[in-house]
């Protein structure tokens, strides 16, 4: 690999840098970022690259990748191809695969699988063995295995005394506990979020209130528990934003995430029974949107990320109340969030790069990316004003479950670089 972009607008937050610069890098490093002109190589190839942008290699800290045990949806392979293609070099698995991840030699086997793709993947692992939030899973074992975060994603520890438990194991090692909040009592079977949409298509809703409840009591049990790591995974709805805020200027160490799909689509978009809408946490209403597209804004959300729920053409092709639950999301999450949150003037480049690269590693413990002379590249190349139409054909994930397909986005991955590998993005 021997490229160097000139006149590229490089955009990195933990350097403090936003600075049009050439450049240059050679053999998986940065050999040149600045405004003088590099004495390239005669084999480097030169981009000229003034309406492109450089980001820290984007991460996104909530995707799925099915494997062990649900290859047919996706695998190890395929899911970091679609994320490579997507723009991130870094994504952070979640553990309700089958088996879960609840176990050394299952953390080791899906690191081994990962070790030579571009993108990297970091190991989340459940809090309860076997998701089935009743004991806890061997935490310290886990966390030297390579794990940075525990969360029974795809289910909520309802047991109050087993989450202070977790909050308490996991207090000497300072690990982070994350929560799919949803009260399981009040959302038995549901459909869709609960309201107006539910009822004109006879479905059972999934009320707000149900998550804002978990958020509530797991932002209590940390505080009482020392004032432990929170972090509220794929946030959807008004008062969860607003208890988040309060917590977060109460002192709490709390981060949450929210995705693409819950700041630019409402529950209208399931009319018609449509499974490509179907998700957990279910899509809700404008007053939600807004309120998450006001905490990107002001700090209270830290992350972006996608929540990539593969699924196959049997799971999602049925009645909707019996549907699987989820979207794919990592090759459609650049385009969506400068879309609808840069090119709407609600958010600059910078602050997506934060969103999208910065804090996702600092909520996750993980080394910051610099943008300077003499380091590894991990990078992102988009084209921010560029326009697209959406064609699920061309994904390189398994799974093509999207509500999407056809959406014209403005802002597109082109360029993703780490591990000293570059992949052209093609979408």
């Amino acid at each position: 690999m021997n490229i160097c972009f000139r006149n590229i607008l490089v955009i990195s937050p933990d350097d403090k840098l936003e600075e049009r610069v050439h450049l240059w890098v050679q053999d998986g490093v940065i050999r040149h970022c600045a405004a003088s002109e590099p004495i390239c190589d005669p084999d480097t190839h030169i981009e000229e690259a003034g309406h492109l942008v450089c980001f820290p290699g984007l991460f996104d800290m909530h995707v799925h990748l099915r494997e062990p045990g649900q290859e047919y949806k996706e695998t190890i392979q395929t899911g970091t191809d679609a994320a490579a293609n997507g723009g991130f070099t870094g994504v952070l698995c979640m553990p309700n695969t089958a088996p879960a991840i609840d176990s050394v030699p299952i953390v080791e086997y899906i690191l081994h699988r990962a070790q030579d793709t571009l993108t990297e993947v970091y190991c989340s692992a459940a809090i309860t063995k076997g998701r089935k939030g009743q004991e806890l899973a061997p935490m310290l074992e886990l966390l030297d295995s390579g794990v940075v975060m525990f969360t029974d994603d795809g289910s909520c520890v309802m047991n109050s005394e087993v989450m202070r438990r977790a909050f308490d194991y996991s207090a000497p090692f300072d690990a982070l506990i994350s929560q799919h909040c949803e009260d399981h009592n009040m959302t038995e079977q549901f459909a869709m979020n609960e309201g107006e949409m539910s009822m004109k298509q006879g479905l059972k809703g999934y009320p707000r209130v149900a998550e804002e409840l978990m958020i509530m009591r797991d932002i209590q049990l940390a505080e009482f528990c020392g004032n432990r790591r929170y972090h509220v995974s794929h946030m959807s709805t008004q008062n969860g934003v607003r208890i988040v805020r309060e917590a977060k200027q109460r002192g709490q160490r709390i981060t949450c995430e929210v995705t693409p799909h819950h700041f630019v689509l409402t529950d209208e978009a399931t009319a018609g029974y449509n499974t490509s809408a179907k998700m957990n946490p279910p899509l809700r209403r404008p007053e939600d949107i807004e309120a998450i597209i006001a905490g990107l804004a002001d700090g209270t959300v830290d992350c972006i990320a996608t929540d990539h729920a593969p699924h196959a053409l049997h799971e999602k092709e049925v009645e909707f109340s019996l549907a699987a639950n989820g979207i794919t999301g990592l090759e459609t999450s650049v385009g969506l969030s400068l879309t609808h949150l840069y090119h709407t003037g609600r958010l600059s480049l910078m602050r997506v790069a934060e969103l999208m690269s910065s804090n996702p590693r600092r909520v996750l413990g993980l080394p910051a990316i610099s943008i300077s002379e003499g380091q590894t590249a991990n990078l992102t190349i988009i084209a921010p004003d560029e326009q697209w139409v959406v064609d699920m054909q061309r994904s390189r994930s398994k799974s093509l479950n999207s509500p999407f397909g056809g959406a014209l986005l403005t802002g597109k991955p082109k360029y993703t670089i780490n591990r000293n590998k570059l992949h052209m993005c093609d979408l």
